[in-house]
């Protein structure tokens, strides 16, 4: 018997309803999610972004993506710890993850975006300070990069349906549900689409910090600590509406969470914003003779790199092609 996943909106138009796979197609027997590859065009939009931006905040691009790919190691790193450890702490759920299946298991979900930012944060920063890269530059635009990120891979939730809320008071065209909503829920009633507000909360944060960053950012180090307080803000309401959330008692770990980064990163944005606007020595990274020296000499290195390919395709070109009649004439002459 073959189950067809369905997503309908009751409110919506009369009543909407999409079929709706969780797997893209096969290969090789091995099935491919959707989800998977909507967190991969997520992860590559974000980092694309990123690099291609980083002149702009006195960085190499090159730089940034040794220290994004180093991220996206503690990323996937960062998102199953935290997703398992705090399964594994609330009395709640019977089945606990061990070493073996927190690895295993990994297909059956289990990704947590708050430990998914903190592992990428945290391997980068190691990485950065390692190859002595400018931190918080990068930092900036990882924030943006996040948000972006985020917006789009929040919709690998919408294929799995999951990261939905309670159910919808009143006819919300929005409200949705679906076969395996309606089984996990136990009722067909709408619910509220909490994935869908996080990634469009997410993209409004996107162009409201890149249009901030323009024209009013101040200090290396700003945009990441308003991609968190904008992020935390959104996901604390958020998170308050969801049912499948990571519990410590009766405390919403990441709604705790988001709370709290927000209001720090909201003081110490506060801090530094005072502290460098008194400080008339201060420079941004992106206005300094090192930046500027840096990114020149990486610019010289590619137009020799380009120089050198053009120069070779160029003798390619004009290269005269061998003569079919003077390899005959040869042969024959060592033949007589």
């Amino acid at each position: 018997m073959i189950i067809i996943n369905y997503i309908e909106f009751p409110n919506l138009f009369g009543g909407f309803k999409l079929d709706l796979e969780r797997t893209a197609f096969n290969f090789f027997n091995i099935e491919i999610y959707w989800y998977g590859i909507l967190v991969t065009a997520a992860i590559v939009t974000g980092i694309l972004y990123a690099m291609r931006k980083a002149k702009v905040y006195g960085v190499i691009a090159d730089k940034v993506f040794d220290a994004a790919m180093v991220g996206v190691v503690g990323a996937f790193i960062g998102a199953r710890l935290y997703y398992v450890i705090f399964h594994n702490l609330n009395p709640e759920n019977e089945t606990k993850y061990n070493f073996v299946t927190a690895i295993t298991g990994i297909r059956d979900g289990g990704l947590a975006i708050y430990g998914g930012v903190i592992g990428a944060v945290l391997f980068a920063y190691v990485f950065m300070k390692l190859r002595k890269i400018k931190i918080l530059p990068v930092l900036d635009l990882a924030g943006l990069g996040f948000l972006l990120g985020i917006g789009i891979g929040r919709w690998g939730n919408f294929f799995n349906q999951e990261a939905y809320g309670a159910a919808t008071a009143g006819g919300l065209p929005w409200g949705m549900t679906g076969n395996r909503i309606a089984y996990q829920v136990g009722s067909f009633d709408p619910v509220h689409p909490c994935f869908l507000y996080e990634s469009l909360w997410c993209v409004l944060g996107f162009f409201l910090l890149r249009y901030y960053a323009k024209k009013f950012r101040s200090f290396d180090g700003e945009i990441i600590l308003l991609f968190i307080a904008w992020y935390g803000t959104g996901r604390m309401f958020i998170e308050a509406l969801r049912t499948d959330s990571l519990m410590l008692g009766n405390l919403r770990i990441s709604q705790v969470l988001a709370a709290v980064s927000a209001g720090a990163a909201v003081g110490v944005l506060v801090y530094f914003k005072r502290r460098f606007k008194a400080d008339e020595k201060y420079a941004m990274f992106c206005n300094t003779e090192e930046s500027t020296a840096e990114i020149a000499a990486y610019d010289e290195k590619l137009r020799l790199k380009k120089e050198k390919a053009d120069a070779k395709k160029a003798m390619k070109e004009n290269a005269p092609a061998p003569s079919i009649l003077a390899e005959e004439d040869g042969n024959d002459g060592e033949n007589s």
